[in-house]
């Protein structure tokens, strides 16, 4: 068996920054946990925290689940991503994903069409900068350098910074399956954002596809996969249940519209179709809190880690023998003591 990862989801933040953050960062690289990890949706950025935090830390990688294509142009993204690169000693691992169509159209006022051709014109336009092997070019339509218009000055250029490293990990946020087979084809890695061990096999032929592709830089043996296992250690199963009723509610339902809901279909391959149009027609009626009880525990124990000590270690068994390589926690500090004991 694989030796499997810990990683610290801290993901981005509600009303204000978490007050805990600081000691929960100590304790993860205490504990030997392999990284940690900031999100942004359409409050907090992800990269801002992740470098005021990991400006405390001396060894746990530091990685974004995710940055937002359409919240960066892609010289802009790589600029960050080498500058925190050096200024952290080689430890950035970028974790890029779309969003949805509300954030992309409502937030950042860009189209959302053809995200999977944007997503290989950014990545490729990511690894030129980050190569600094000549000038910076792309004939592609979404991202073109230079730019075809305007002044008629703007020339190709090449990054005055020398990377640290040519080679930072980039890791595809992904659900559906063409974009997890480009995941395969051309990042370091995946991130599912839920993710079921019982129910990973209906990613596996995309996943396989991206593998076969020409070109591909990795093969199942030297990919990452990282997977949220939320966890909660409770005697009381339910009651633990019941801290992730809300948050699958608000991403079945409310993540999204009701014609096009990545993780509304996430939760339907894997099963839980009926459940799902319930709980999202629940929420869009506004009854969030019917939403949020509508959810199964069977659902979230397939997709989180909770109840008690032993369960979870029962539980974890099948974490450790899925594809997944790093557990993405979150919880006490208490809870990443029990992770560290049971996984590391």
């Amino acid at each position: 068996m694989k030796d499997m990862k810990l990683g610290l989801q801290l993901g981005y933040w509600g009303s204000g920054p978490p007050t805990n953050a600081v000691e929960l960062i100590a304790e993860a690289e205490r504990l030997g946990f392999d990284s940690i990890w900031t999100a942004e949706s359409y409050g907090s950025d992800a990269l801002t925290p992740l470098s005021w935090w990991g400006s405390q830390t001396k060894k746990v990688r530091l990685g974004t689940s995710l940055c937002q294509l359409s919240a960066r142009t892609p010289t802009a993204m790589a600029m960050a991503a080498l500058t925190l690169d050096h200024l952290s000693g080689g430890r950035v691992v970028l974790g890029l994903g779309v969003s949805g169509p509300q954030v992309v159209e409502g937030w950042y006022g860009q189209s959302f069409e053809k995200p999977l051709a944007r997503t290989r014109e950014y990545v490729d336009i990511v690894r030129q900068v980050l190569a600094r092997e000549g000038v910076v070019t792309n004939d592609g339509p979404n991202y073109p350098l230079p730019f075809p218009g305007g002044t008629g000055l703007g020339k190709p250029l090449k990054s005055i910074v020398h990377p640290l490293r040519k080679d930072i990990p980039i890791i595809l946020g992904a659900e559906g399956p063409k974009n997890v087979a480009l995941a395969a084809e051309i990042a370091e890695g995946w991130f599912p954002i839920f993710f079921s061990p019982n129910a990973v096999k209906a990613f596996e032929p995309s996943l396989a596809e991206g593998f076969a592709r020409p070109g591909a830089r990795h093969t199942a043996d030297d990919f990452e996969v990282i997977a949220l296992a939320t966890t909660v250690i409770d005697d009381d199963i339910e009651r633990a249940a019941d801290v992730f009723r809300p948050h699958i509610a608000l991403y079945i339902g409310g993540m999204g519209a009701k014609s096009m809901n990545f993780h509304f279909d996430v939760f339907a391959r894997m099963g839980y179709e009926a459940e799902a149009r319930k709980i999202q027609e629940l929420y869009l009626d506004g009854r969030k809190d019917e939403a949020a009880a509508a959810v199964p525990t069977s659902l979230i124990e397939d997709t989180a880690l909770i109840g008690p000590k032993e369960k979870v270690r029962d539980d974890l068994e099948g974490w450790k023998e899925s594809i997944a390589t790093t557990l993405l926690v979150s919880g006490s500090a208490d809870t990443l003591r029990t992770m560290a004991e049971l996984v590391l």
